[in-house]
């Protein structure tokens, strides 16, 4: 792949703690990285964008085809023991963060797999803390955590969903850049919620990020 290293996510083993998921650093190569922020679409307002409500340049379009294409759902369904043949795809793009981010969740349970991608460069503001995805042991303490992931460098964060998969972050109010694309389920939870998907990016394309 011209954008993605599937070799480096080959070779990572699965972590088991605080529980299932893998940690990619450097997943989008290092000589891509630049070229594929400078082509991410400005964006001034928090939440989360559909790619069909964005322009995204050559670059990061490209990034975005490889990672939602066959080779890394393969990649995906074999490091976890998935079937992910035929699950549907949903894909976003962040570009800020602001107060009301970061809160202790699990993700939907519609969402049978979530993939994070950090399209920030490494800078001062990560070192310190605030901003970077804690993977946590229970829903109770931002500060118990047992992973922490800098959002910064291409680094890929994957996990199978679950009751127990606790996440969040620190408070951070600015730029923050993250692809997130989730494999869903078939039933009707998951087909409500890519109805509500694409009627965002219809909306939000009539109203621009920026």
């Amino acid at each position: 792949m011209e954008y993605l290293d599937l070799a480096a996510m080959d070779a990572t083993p699965v972590a088991t703690v605080p529980f299932t998921h893998i940690v990619v650093e450097k997943f989008v190569r290092p000589d891509k990285l630049g070229a594929v922020i400078a082509a991410l679409p400005p964006i001034a307002k928090r939440g989360s964008f559909p790619l069909g409500s964005l322009r995204l340049g050559p670059e990061a379009g490209g990034m975005f085809r490889e990672l939602e294409g066959p080779g890394f759902r393969d990649a995906v369904a074999r490091k976890f023991g998935l079937d992910l043949a035929g699950a549907p795809v949903m894909t976003t793009l962040r570009g800020q963060s602001s107060e009301r981010d970061g809160r202790i969740h699990c993700d939907s349970t519609a969402k049978r797999v979530t993939v994070l991608v950090y399209l920030n460069q490494e800078s001062g503001a990560w070192s310190r803390h605030d901003g970077c995805l804690r993977l946590l042991r229970g829903p109770g303490d931002i500060e118990d955590f047992a992973v922490e992931v800098p959002p910064v460098n291409g680094t890929l964060l994957v996990f199978p969903n679950g009751p127990t998969t606790w996440h969040g972050h620190r408070r951070h109010v600015g730029q923050r850049y993250v692809a997130q694309l989730n494999y869903m389920t078939a039933d009707a939870a998951a087909r409500r919620e890519l109805r509500r998907h694409r009627f965002s990016a219809f909306i939000k394309r009539l109203a621009p990020a920026a």
